[in-house]
């Protein structure tokens, strides 16, 4: 069936009055109108269309991935260590006073938690498994290191609002969201043990990792996501196979009782015989405690037992191979996070060295992501609410920068430095670039009193440069002004042949008046001629006065006596 555009138009142009007059109203553009889209009602989300991975039971789902199954153990356990050897470090705005005050303030935050930054760390990537982390921001003042009060203890005196701890709000605790009328994010409801009393925590208050940010939904994206069907299948596999594994070795059990226990009219006695012997066959394992204890009683027609007990075993082999079949869904849960890698060395293909470096290259990159995206949540709530808490108000703040997780290669490093030079780059001295070569090749720190002298020579070598810069524009004026002079050196020589040849005209056509004309002309030359020589002897009294302020400038001043 199709519909003309132009009649529906036209039909449901009164029906859409409202809307057009409301199109018409002028709104501020500070104003928000739209919603993000995210399906929520009562603050739960309903995204995910798996009733498995929906609300609370997705935690219970994506905890028994992450703590019972080896391959996601061995991947998250991966990306924890990487992360947790990564160097994080404070930069300040800019060189001022000011802003490395501030950098030094963050860095000491950093370090003066009750937990580590590492440990810190650790939790935060529980966002890899569930989606998401919660974490509450706990202030504290700093009085010193000796106060019984944690929230007062610390390595410092200043008296400063500090962080006492940034702990995290476990997943499994989590009641429900709270959202405003425009879909932002209030607050978290947690039901936490022992207690289990309702908590509200506002994000005003708290820091929340989230691996996806689609939609503004407060659970992000478990990193397992993609990975849950190979999960599901994987894991029945082995359960099959390992109830497969153990009746081939223990034999299919199999009791044999008379038919007339089976038929309706058994008695009492003869249906509860019956059901201990299918309690028997479903019991049967092989280990220590084995064992059956049967009556012996016969047919006194046939003479044989009444009730036998065997184990049958299975003849011939398996039409599928178990093994390669869970390895291939072990694969792909791995495919899902660039991670099968880990599998290099377990596989009977093998691998180039090649191929194993771009994919632990890719892996690699996917930590730098993840950790740029903690250090980015960190200064966009965390740093800000701390300079707030203690009335400081820089134009800039610093900022918390992770290290990368893939060191330089050395020798890559050494080649381009080397070209570089070879251009005429000066690469030393420079204390921040051998901090960071002794860093990524593992040498020892310099000493503190061999860096300060570092930095002075670095800062002598730059004022050296800059004096050498402007005694060369010096040169370039002085060049160029010579140039300037020689030029009306040469105008006035043309002048003066032009008003000799002149003179010698009006002498011959009038001799009183060109004697008269040429005195003039004369005495207008001298007094040009006095007048550049005054210009000239100003210009280079100037020049000299320059050059002499600018030797003072660079001339340290005389040690004292004393220091001598």
């Amino acid at each position: 069936m199709t519909t003309n555009d132009s009649s529906l138009g036209n039909s449901g142009a009164a029906g859409n009055a409202p809307l057009d007059a409301e199109v018409s109203v002028k709104f501020s553009p500070m104003v928000e109108l739209g919603q993000s889209g995210l399906r929520r009602t009562s603050g739960y989300v309903y995204e995910e269309f798996l009733p498995a991975l929906k609300g609370r039971t997705a935690i219970q789902v994506f905890r028994e991935m992450r703590e019972n199954d080896p391959i996601i153990g061995a991947l998250l356990f991966a990306m924890d260590r990487l992360i947790r050897q990564i160097e994080w470090r404070v930069e300040a705005a800019s060189n001022s006073k000011e802003d490395k005050d501030a950098a030094e303030f963050l860095e000491q935050c950093m370090d003066d938690m009750s937990h580590t930054w590492d440990d810190f760390m650790t939790e935060v990537l529980t966002m890899l498994a569930y989606g998401w982390s919660w974490h509450e921001i706990v202030y504290k003042k700093r009085v010193g290191p000796w106060e019984k009060d944690g929230s007062k203890r610390s390595k410092y005196t200043d008296g400063k609002i500090g962080w006492r701890k940034i702990p995290i709000r476990s997943q499994e605790t989590w009641l429900r969201w709270i959202f405003d009328d425009t879909g932002g994010i209030k607050a978290m409801i947690q039901l936490a043990p022992p207690v289990y009393k309702q908590t509200v925590i506002p994000i005003e208050k708290s820091l929340l990792f989230r691996t996806s940010m689609v939609k503004n939904n407060p659970e992000g994206r478990s990193l397992l996501r993609n990975a849950y069907r190979p999960w599901w299948v994987k894991k029945r596999l082995e359960e099959h196979e390992a109830i497969g594994v153990e009746r081939d070795l223990a034999g299919l059990p199999v009791a044999k009782v008379p038919a007339r226990m089976l038929g309706a009219k058994a008695t009492p006695e003869e249906k509860q015989m019956v059901e201990a012997f299918k309690k028997l066959v479903k019991s049967v394992r092989r280990d220590e405690q084995e064992g059956i204890v049967l009556p012996q009683e016969f047919d006194q027609d046939s003479k044989q037992p009444l009730y036998e007990f065997e184990l049958l075993s299975s003849s011939g082999g398996r039409q599928f191979n178990t093994g390669e079949i869970i390895k291939r869904y072990e694969e792909r849960m791995l495919m899902s996070v660039l991670a099968d890698f880990i599998l290099v060395g377990h596989q009977s293909s093998g691998g180039s060295y090649a191929l194993h470096t771009d994919k632990t290259g890719m892996f690699r990159a996917t930590i730098n992501s993840i950790a740029q995206s903690i250090a980015d949540t960190i200064n966009r709530h965390a740093v800000p609410r701390l300079f707030s808490v203690n009335g400081w108000k820089p134009n800039e703040l610093p900022k918390i920068v992770p290290g990368d997780v893939d060191p330089p290669d050395l020798t890559q490093l050494s080649s381009f430095m080397g070209q570089l030079s070879s251009a005429g780059v000066q690469w030393f001295p420079d204390p921040e670039l051998e901090k960071f070569l002794r860093s990524a090749a593992r040498l020892p720190d310099l000493d503190p009193e061999a860096e300060k002298v570092k930095e002075q020579q670095a800062k002598q070598a730059q004022i050296l440069a800059l004096a050498q810069q402007q005694m060369e524009g010096i040169q370039m004026q002085q060049q160029v002004q010579q140039g300037l002079h020689a030029t009306q050196n040469s105008e006035m020589g043309v002048s003066e042949k032009q008003m000799t040849l002149q003179q010698q005209q009006e002498q011959m056509n009038n001799p009183d008046a060109s004697h008269q004309a040429q005195m003039q002309q004369s005495d207008e030359l001298h007094a040009q001629k006095m007048s550049q020589s005054n210009d000239t002897h100003q210009l280079s009294i100037k020049q000299k006065l320059e050059q002499a302020k600018a030797a003072q400038k660079k001339t340290p001043p005389p040690a004292s006596k004393k220091g001598k």
